[in-house]
Formats: structure tokens, sequence, C-alpha cells
């Protein structure tokens, strides 16, 4: 780790918890954490993802003292084992799906808070029954994905976006011996689905199901007063196991 700079390009260092080591680098409390800070931690993330299995904690997790991150440690090295039983091994793909509103357009104009009558409360309807369309297709598109990717787990959101297209962002969990055969499906699939805009990247750090996984630890460790040692996603530290990145 001697090599791999932390948050304002603070040397990393590896600290061992049982069974378990986390990567972390000092922090200034006085500096500010920006975007550049989080492009550091998660790169950090990442070197340590190529040579184990990763659990990032929260970008801007800070600990007081040395002893305030072992104690943590300590209290969910339970739950953070188990975790990397899940997760050893794998890594995560990233699909945005662009799809035309089957909805049509959304009324530009809603009729004022005080207004009634029949056309007010037919309005109402008819924009309920948009959003049920819109699941509808929604969880369509979603499961022809599952069948076609066949991923371990996965993570699904839907929004509108500006112009008016629904756009499904999907994370699967794969095994990292499949990323070359996973990518080939992209290939095969996005000429398939012509109708559908289709965006993959990876493999990434399992960051989605890592986060569902440790999300009651999280919010333990973040309630930690912030001076010195700072344990990050992937700049300023990830756990791992003895000799690779645990997160």
């Amino acid at each position: 780790m001697e090599s791999v700079l932390g948050v304002s390009g603070n040397q990393v260092f590896l600290y061992p918890a049982s069974d378990l080591a986390v990567v972390v680098s000092e922090h200034n409390p006085q500096e500010i954490l920006n975007q550049r800070s989080g492009v550091d931690h998660a790169r950090v993330i990442s070197d340590c993802f190529q040579h184990s299995t990763v659990l990032p904690f929260r970008f801007g997790t800070v600990f007081n003292d040395d002893e305030s991150l072992r104690k943590s440690i300590r209290s969910n090295q339970r739950q953070f084992l188990g975790n990397i039983d899940k997760l050893r091994g794998k890594t995560e793909m990233h699909l945005k799906i662009f799809v035309d509103d089957c909805c049509g357009k959304e009324i530009e104009k809603h009729l004022a808070a005080d207004s009634v009558g029949r056309e007010y409360l037919s309005n109402l309807r008819e924009n309920a029954s948009r959003a049920r369309e819109r699941q509808t297709r929604a969880r369509a598109v979603s499961f022809q994905m599952h069948r076609l990717f066949l991923p371990l787990d996965e993570e699904v959101s839907c929004r509108l976006t500006e112009n008016g297209k629904m756009m499904l962002d999907i994370a699967h969990l794969i095994d990292r011996k499949c990323v070359e055969r996973y990518q080939n499906k992209f290939a095969s699939t996005s000429a398939l689905l012509r109708e559908c805009q289709m965006q993959v990247s990876g493999p990434w750090p399992p960051y989605h199901f890592v986060h569902r996984l440790t999300r009651s630890a999280h919010s333990q460790t973040t309630a930690t007063p912030a001076p010195a040692v700072m344990v990050a996603e992937g700049d300023t530290a990830a756990m791992m196991q003895p000799v690779a990145a645990m997160a």
C-alpha cells in the first residue's frame, strides 16, 4: 500500500483488526471534503479491489482516534466477516437503460391547489394511471434484463429524465470470472433491443450490495466524531483481509 495515496494525497495505512485489515489515512478536520476527495476515496477502493474482497465504508466516515476505529470494527466484526463471505469473488456491473416513456407527455401545468370539480379529479386519475403504466413497463424491462443476464443479485431504480425518457439504473452482482461473458451478452442484447438505448460500465467493487449488507454497521460508524483517522469507501479506508482488502 506504500504507493497508494488517499484523500488530499495523504499516505494510506493498513490497520490490522483480527481477521480483517482496515485501510485508512489521516484526516485534518479543518479540511473540507469535496468532489476531488470523493474521487481519491474511490480510487483507493478500486486499487484494493484489484487484490481482494473489499467492504467500503461510506465516503466521509471519520474516527477520532485509533481506538474508536478498532472498537467499531470489533463490534461489527461478525457481520463484516459474513459479508466478506457473501461477496468474495463477486463484482458489480452497471446498466443504464433509456426507454421512451410509454405514458406520453406529462401534463405540463397542474391545476392550482384549490381547484375543484370534475376536470381536477379526472387529471388525478389520469396521472395515477400513467404512474401505474410506467411502473409496469419498468418491471417488464427489469425482468427481461434479469432473464438475459442472470445476475446473482440486483438493485434496480427508475426515474424520468428531462427529455421524457424513462431511465432504469440496474446494478448486477456477478462472479468476477464471468465479466467477459457479461460484456458479450450486453453487446448482443443492445443490438437486439433497438428501441432501448443501453450503457454498461464495470467491473466495479460491489458498492450497491456492500451498502445494503452493512447499512446498520455504517449507521454506527458514521455517528462517531470526526477528527483524526478517516475510514472511507475507497480513498481513506476500506476493510480488508490480512494482506488483501476487505472493505
